[in-house]
């Protein structure tokens, strides 16, 4: 009888400290981590959502759709490219899905028509493409943690290089008339200036532009280069244009990271031969790191991946890693914001990356050459500048003091 009674009071025990402390993780019993994916599906930069999609997916299949101790679920919205649709689509994937997270976004517009309900509603975000630079310096939005760069962060050791390495002194720019030309243009006209060198012509093309010739035969013949802010369509029609209008051979072309992206190089072909550019990733980095990324891309997707493709994989990674830091408790808003900020991430395929105190990446910046090997168009690394800061080598409360870059600042000199 007293073996009975002690067995029934363990059992009782038992079964006591199970309803507190079920044996199976509690994170799993409130559901899966919802991820609100807004990208471009459908437009003109439906090339662009097609390799974010495919590096986010490639992410979520090798670890399962599974972090935390619970089930993630991408909920991916089109948001056209367009800001006034991308908010829309924020809306209903908060509001309607309840997402933990929200990811993507492409325009920087779309990025900075999001920060003030991001901030309202208190929804952490990670910006895995937009580069504005005002989205994590004087606008810097707390809700937001970006990894991929801003507009003018690799246009600074660029134009080091071009004045130490090359030896060049004086360049003309030539770029679409919005706010990624004007910050890319920006921060290589300050910093090549400030090493003595001298920018001797500005233009400015319309950003629906698809005929440069009226603009080519102005270009000053006494440049030592042409530095370039052209992207997707307008980029391949430039190069081409730059090289039927014999000047390709008589000033070298300078260019900004995406101009030459591994989405057009097949399309830009001997075009792009010989382009020097700057960008935090190339497919061609000889890291084990981006071999493994790049062997497995190439082989699920039958091509090289792109600078979107891997700032999808490396962005959704870095969401990934946050939420194993905070336990899985997503819920947390403040938990898994301040491990969004925490995260390092040392072997992604673009190399080394940790986040700013506003919000922005730490990473290398890759001096490019575009090269053919083995029969494809490449960009070949010739140089790396490790630990390039969203404020390069300038002081950041000194930095924020200085107007944003923009059509007129830095003002062309006489």
């Amino acid at each position: 009888m007293k073996v009975r009674l002690v067995m029934v009071i363990l059992v009782l025990v038992v079964m006591n400290f199970f309803t507190f402390n079920p044996p199976v993780l509690y994170a799993q019993e409130k559901g899966p981590i919802k991820i609100g994916y807004i990208i471009p599906v459908t437009g003109a930069f439906a090339e662009v959502g097609r390799d974010m999609t495919n590096g986010t997916a490639m992410l979520l299949e090798e670890i399962g759709y599974r972090a935390g101790g619970r089930k993630i679920e991408l909920i991916t919205e089109d948001d056209e490219a367009n800001p006034a649709t991308g908010l829309t689509k924020l809306r209903k994937v908060v509001e309607k899905d309840g997402v933990h997270i929200v990811a993507g976004v492409f325009l920087a517009s779309t990025g900075y028509a999001f920060n003030p309900y991001l901030e309202e509603k208190q929804v952490p975000a990670n910006y895995q493409i937009c580069s504005a630079d005002d989205l994590t310096q004087r606008k810097k939005a707390r809700w937001v943690v970006r990894t991929s760069w801003t507009s003018s962060q690799h246009s600074h050791p660029f134009a080091e290089y071009v004045y130490k390495v090359l030896g060049y002194r004086k360049i003309a720019t030539m770029g679409m008339d919005y706010a990624f030309g004007w910050e890319a243009i920006g921060g290589f006209q300050r910093t090549f200036e400030e090493m003595g060198g001298k920018i001797i012509q500005k233009t400015w093309t319309p950003i629906t532009a698809v005929d440069f010739s009226p603009y080519l035969g102005n270009i000053r013949k006494d440049a030592d280069a042409v530095y370039t802010v052209y992207v997707g369509r307008p980029g391949l029609i430039f190069a081409k244009q730059y090289k039927e209008y014999g000047l390709k051979d008589k000033i070298p072309l300078l260019s900004v990271g995406p101009m030459t992206d591994e989405n057009v190089l097949p399309s830009m072909g001997d075009d792009a031969l010989g382009i020097l550019n700057a960008l935090h990733y190339s497919a061609a980095i000889d890291t084990p790191a981006n071999q493994k990324f790049v062997k497995a891309y190439r082989e699920k997707f039958k091509r090289a991946p792109s600078y979107f493709a891997e700032g999808a994989y490396t962005g959704g990674r870095w969401i990934v890693e946050a939420i194993k830091m905070a336990g899985g408790d997503a819920e947390n808003k403040e938990k898994f914001l301040a491990a969004m900020r925490k995260v390092v991430i040392t072997d992604a395929p673009r190399g080394p990356i940790k986040v700013d105190d506003f919000g922005n990446p730490i990473q290398n910046t890759y001096i490019r050459k575009v090269e053919k090997v083995g029969g494809e168009h490449q960009n070949t690394v010739i140089q790396t500048i490790p630990n390039v800061s969203q404020f390069w080598k300038y002081n950041p409360e000194e930095y924020l003091k200085q107007p944003l870059y923009s059509r007129d600042y830095p003002p062309l000199k006489p």
